[in-house]
């Protein structure tokens, strides 16, 4: 299951953990929130962007694997998590 994004071909077969998140600055430090989190606190930071996480890092590992594809908007964050979804539905 390989997937072709605009940073490369991703190995679905391989993630541990694929998720959705806003990347959020606060006082100069950028940080990745969760989608509700953003939400319902959207007012008070700057959300940057929206990023997909497809996190390869087994379990107990402290060395992160992951690629992140980022967006401007959540709509676009959105309509590339449901273009990954079809893989999962073959």
């Amino acid at each position: 299951m390989i997937y072709k994004s605009k940073i490369g071909d991703i190995d679905l077969s391989k993630i541990v953990r694929l998720y959705p998140a806003a990347v959020v600055e606060v006082n100069g430090e950028t940080a990745e929130m969760s989608l509700e989190w953003a939400d319902m606190n959207g007012e008070k930071v700057n959300i940057t962007s929206y990023a997909l996480i497809f996190d390869f890092t087994p379990p107990k590992d402290e060395l992160r694997n992951k690629k992140e594809l980022h967006f401007e908007t959540k709509d676009e964050l959105i309509e590339i998590m449901t273009e990954v979804a079809q893989f999962f539905q073959e």
